[in-house]
């Protein structure tokens, strides 16, 4: 699908567990990227909503160890200058990468993400208690990542 600004939306009908990726039709697709990407690069990319307003920056990107699949994206939202900010993990499945400007989009309203089960910096939530992650998978309507049929059925 192409979107409005004339970048290519690669979309799957159907379950997807990974994140889309908006390309600019202009990026040469010599190196890494969009793909393959190092997180770190990643890391400090802005987020921002289906209609464009600013949600905020990733601070980290979280990678579950035990299967190899990302997790989270670790969301800042609010404060001034970084004090005071709310940390969301939102579902890595949640995200599209938007290669041309280079930012994510995450398709939630800034009231729907006020409203987000979020943390602060010094309370990290146990990010690998099933039950506390399959409530963050269905507030973003997303599947779970570790319900993923194509890594159920080749491992």
């Amino acid at each position: 699908m192409t979107t409005q600004s004339g970048y290519v939306e690669d979309t799957d009908e159907g379950f997807d567990p990974h994140a889309s990726i908006i390309r600019d039709p202009a990026q040469s697709s010599e190196g890494p990227g969009p793909d393959i990407m190092d997180a770190a690069s990643l890391t400090g990319d802005s987020v921002v909503s289906a209609t464009g307003d600013d949600l905020g920056k990733i601070e980290a990107i979280m990678l579950d160890v035990a299967t190899g699949k990302i997790a989270y994206a670790v969301l800042s939202f609010g404060g001034f200058l970084g004090i005071g900010s709310k940390l969301f993990a939102v579902p890595w499945s949640a995200l599209t990468l938007d290669a041309g400007p280079k930012r994510f989009v995450l398709d939630v309203s800034k009231e729907r993400l006020e409203a987000a089960p979020g943390f602060d910096k010094d309370h990290w939530p146990t990010m690998a208690d099933r039950t506390w992650a399959a409530q963050v998978h269905e507030y973003y309507d997303v599947q779970p990542y570790w319900d993923d049929p194509v890594s159920a059925s080749s491992g």
